[in-house]
C-alpha cells in the first residue's frame, strides 16, 4: 500500500514504517560522526562512559536520542522500555514501535546488546522484568534515563487511573496558534484546571514514578557505583509560562525537579551517584502542536536559531548533553555537570539566550498570516512534525508500495 500522512486537528494519526526506520538511522549516523569528531572512545575501545544504560521511554524524541547516543557514541549496551502499538502485516504500529525495531537492528549490527521491552513502564511488573534482564546480562546500570511522557498513569499499588491535562491554573489562557498545514493563525482559549486535574497531572508526569524506579533498582542491587540518572523537562519562555511552566504541566515538572534533589542526595550517599533534571530545548512533539501559542513560538524560534546557527533537534541536544554535561571526565568518565541554582542542567541555554529570546519576542508581536513565512520557519516546523511519524524523511520513496506494515 502507498502510505500518506493522515492529519487530524494538527495531529498525525499514522506512521510510515520505512520513514521511521530511516529517521532513526539518520540519528545514528549523526552520533557516529560526532563520536569521530570528538574522538570519544567507546567502552570496548577503553572509554569510561556508560557500559549499560536503561532508558525509560526509549522509543521517540529525547528518549530515543538518549539511547542512540549512549549506544553509538559511548558503546553502551542498552535496555529500553516503551509502550507501543505493535504493527501487523496489514495494520500500522506507532512510530515508536518502528523506531525500536530500527534501533535494535542497528545495535545488533554494531555488536551491541539491545533489550527492548514493549511494556507499561509505570507497573511494578515491568520493573521486575527489567531487573531480571539486567541480572541476565551480569552487569549493573551506569545510567538511567527517565523520559516517559504519557497522558495516563495507573497507580501500581492502588490501580487507580490518573489522567494528565495541559491547562493553566487560576485563570483562562488565550493565545495564538498556527496550523502547520495551512499557515492559518487562530486564537484559542483553555479553561483553568481544577484541583483534581492539577493533582492528577502531577501523579502522571511528576517524579513519583522516577523515584519508584530508582528505589526498585537500588534495592535489587543493580545500580553501579557512581550511577547517573537524568529526567527531562522544559521551562520555556515567559510568554508560554501561563499555559506551561505555571500551569498543570509546570506543577508536574516542579515535582520532578524536587524528586531529582531527593534522588541526588540518596544516590550520592549510597553509591557516589547523582540525579539531575535536564531542561531541554523546545521541540515539535505530538502534544506541542495543539497547545495555544506553543506551535507559533516554536516555528518562530526555529527560524531565529537557524539564522544564528544554533538550532538543534533531539539528537543534537542529547549528544551535547552527554558529551558536554554528563560525561566530561577523563576519557569520557562521568563528570560533574554545571547546574543552575536549582540543581538543573540547562541544555536549553541556546534557546534561552537573551538575543534569541529578544528576537523571538519582536517577531511574535508583529506576526500575521501575511508575514508568517518571513518571520517563522513553517517549512522546518512542518518537516519535524511529519518526520516524527516517518514522513518527509530524506532517502525514502513515498510512492513505493509498502507490502507489510510490520517490516522495516
Amino acid at each position: 500500500m502507498i502510505i500518506k500522512p493522515m492529519i487530524r486537528s494538527n495531529i498525525c494519526i499514522n506512521a510510515h514504517p520505512i520513514g521511521c526506520a530511516k529517521e532513526t538511522e539518520h540519528q545514528i549516523d549523526y552520533v557516529l560522526s560526532k563520536k569521530a569528531k570528538r574522538n570519544i572512545k567507546s567502552v570496548k575501545e577503553g572509554g569510561k562512559g556508560p557500559a549499560l544504560a536503561l532508558v525509560l521511554g526509549c522509543s521517540t524524541g529525547y528518549g530515543l536520542a538518549s539511547r542512540i547516543t549512549a549506544a553509538f557514541e559511548y558503546g553502551a549496551d542498552t535496555i529500553g522500555v516503551s509502550y507501543e502499538k505493535e504493527a501487523s502485516e496489514s495494520r500500522g504500529g506507532t512510530p515508536g514501535w518502528y523506531n525500536n525495531m530500527a534501533f535494535d537492528r542497528a545495535a545488533k549490527k554494531a555488536g551491541l546488546t539491545s533489550v527492548t521491552l514493549n511494556a507499561d513502564a509505570f507497573s511494578h511488573e515491568t520493573r521486575a522484568a527489567v531487573i531480571e534482564e539486567i541480572k541476565k546480562l551480569g552487569k549493573t546500570v551506569d545510567l538511567v534515563v527517565y523520559s516517559l511522557a504519557s497522558p495516563v498513569r495507573v497507580d501500581p499499588d492502588t490501580k487507580e487511573m490518573y489522567k494528565s491535562v495541559i491547562k493553566p491554573i487560576g485563570k483562562v489562557y488565550s493565545g495564538t496558534s498556527v496550523d502547520m498545514m495551512t499557515g492559518k493563525l487562530t486564537e484559542g482559549s483553555t479553561e483553568p484546571a481544577n484541583e483534581e486535574e492539577i493533582a492528577n497531572t502531577v501523579k502522571v508526569m511528576g517524579g513519583a514514578d522516577w523515584a519508584l524506579w530508582i528505589k526498585a533498582l537500588a534495592e535489587a542491587g543493580v545500580l553501579s557505583q557512581g550511577v547517573r540518572t537524568v529526567a527531562y523537562s522544559y521551562i520555556g519562555p515567559e510568554l508560554s509560562h501561563a499555559i506551561y511552566r505555571d500551569g498543570t504541566i509546570g506543577e508536574a515538572k516542579k515535582d520532578l525537579e524536587k524528586t531529582a534533589l531527593n534522588l541526588n542526595e540518596q544516590l550520592s550517599s549510597a553509591l557516589g551517584g547523582a540525579a539531575f533534571v535536564s531542561e531541554n530545548k523546545g521541540l515539535v512533539t505530538r502534544s506541542s502542536a495543539v497547545i495555544p501559542i506553543i506551535s507559533l513560538y516554536l516555528s518562530i524560534m526555529f527560524k531565529v536559531m537557524k539564522e544564528k546557527g544554533t538550532h538543534e533537534g533531539c539528537i543534537e541536544q542529547m549528544e551535547r548533553l552527554f558529551a558536554e554535561r554528563l560525561y566530561t571526565g577523563e576519557n569520557s568518565a562521568a563528570g560533574t555537570p554545571p547546574t543552575d541554582s536549582e540543581h538543573r542542567i540547562r541544555i536549553d541555554d541556546w534557546e534561552m539566550a537573551e538575543d534569541v529570546q529578544a528576537e523571538i519576542a519582536k517577531r511574535m508581536a508583529k506576526v500575521t498570516e501575511e508575514n508568517l513565512a518571513e518571520l517563522a520557519d513553517m517549512a522546518g516546523y512542518k518537516h519535524d512534525f511529519l518526520a516524527i511519524n516517518g514522513f518527509d524523511v530524506e532517502g525514502v520513496d513515498y510512492e513505493a508500495d509498502v507490502a507489510k506494515m510490520n517490516v522495516i
